[in-house]
């Protein structure tokens, strides 16, 4: 039987067509027409004033808070449960991320757990909206202005989610997300930072190309970076965009199957609540073991790996690995983030893949 991967990317729309007009036109690098196009594409899709492209997600992070004037002594509120780029851009700038324990329905940050972690070093605060979830904006939003503080979205993965009928993106200050290639939109490699704030845009357009000034050419007024997005990423962006609202639909149908095919293994699993009020894009279709530990979450995986099912951790928690160790306990995140597992999730599956996968589960857990 065909291995089933975790993730993949969808690349039958204008992708080829847009590409390769890059190519007959040797615009390759990072001028083109289709990197202001993809920019413009998004900023829509979301619904801000200003989308700026880079060539990954991490320095998207990194780029914001660089615009954002963090600098060494400044503290940023973290949730220990993310993927690493987020507590490491923040080190990029000689800061420290400040852990903060997660929900365990969610696995996003807790609100009422940040407060507590506040300080007069505080600068802002980073949540993220893990696998596709939003984070709590309303109440996170309230507690940054009662202390004075900026927020940052870390929407990596959720492209297209909601709060309340409105695009993550929008909440905070700005926001960063990642188009890698097992993202819900794609361009290989690439990331992009949105925000309604016409100054911030300025300082990172001008941050993003090394530093030199968009009105004199080889005009340097600040130390940058080379963060940008090249013309051929764009390309395979734009085309993505013409069918992200499908894209997301397809990880909602997808999702449904999951849900009907792992409906009877609830006393032994967790799967994924809906929300009031909140629009989930399945980047990552998570269940989470009701008993065991780690060893167990592997053995499982390896199990299904053994069936022909690629899997993944959900992501170890900041506080056990050795940059960011810390020995005080996250009760939530040390009871369940060694206990999840990322389902394949993709637009190639079938309803009989997804059968197949609950199927192998099935067996696995009976190990």
């Amino acid at each position: 039987m065909k291995r089933i991967s975790v993730a993949q990317p969808t690349l039958n729309g204008n992708e080829k067509k847009y590409v390769m007009d890059c190519l007959e036109t040797n615009w390759i690098s990072s001028v083109g027409k289709y990197i202001g196009a993809f920019e413009e594409a998004f900023a829509a899709f979301c619904g801000v004033k200003h989308a700026i492209a880079t060539n990954n997600g991490t320095t998207a992070l990194h780029l914001a808070l660089v615009a954002m004037d963090l600098r060494p002594g400044d503290e940023v509120i973290v949730p220990t449960v993310t993927y690493i780029a987020t507590a490491n851009a923040v080190r990029y700038c000689g800061a420290t991320p400040v852990l903060v324990d997660v929900h365990a329905e969610t696995m996003n940050i807790d609100p009422a757990e940040i407060e507590r972690k506040i300080t007069e070093k505080t600068r802002g605060i980073i949540p993220v909206h893990l696998y596709g979830h939003p984070a709590e904006m309303e109440t996170i939003n309230a507690i940054a202005k009662r202390h004075g503080l900026w927020v940052l979205e870390d929407a990596a993965e959720a492209h297209g989610a909601e709060v309340s009928g409105k695009k993550v993106g929008t909440f905070g200050t700005c926001a960063t997300f990642s188009f890698f290639g097992n993202k819900i939109v794609t361009t290989g490699e690439g990331g992009m930072v949105t925000t309604n704030d016409d100054a911030l845009a300025a300082k990172l357009r001008l941050f993003r190309g090394q530093g030199m000034d968009l009105a004199r050419r080889y005009w340097f007024p600040v130390v940058g970076y080379n963060y940008r997005m090249t013309n051929i990423q764009a390309a395979i962006g734009l085309a993505q965009m013409e069918t992200v609202e499908k894209s997301i639909s397809d990880r909602a149908q997808i999702a449904s199957w999951y849900d009907e095919a792992l409906a009877n293994l609830r006393t032994q699993i967790v799967l994924p609540a809906p929300v009031a009020s909140v629009k989930q894009v399945y980047w990552m279709y998570n269940i989470f073991l009701r008993e065991g530990n780690g060893a167990r979450r592997d053995a499982v995986m390896r199990a299904m790996d053994e069936m022909g099912i690629e899997t993944r951790p959900v992501f170890y928690p900041m506080h056990v690995m050795p940059p960011y160790f810390e020995s005080v306990k996250y009760p939530v995140a040390d009871l369940w983030s060694p206990r999840g597992i990322n389902l394949p999730t993709h637009q190639g599956l079938t309803k009989d893949d997804v059968e197949r996968i609950a199927f192998s589960l099935k067996q696995a857990l009976l190990g």
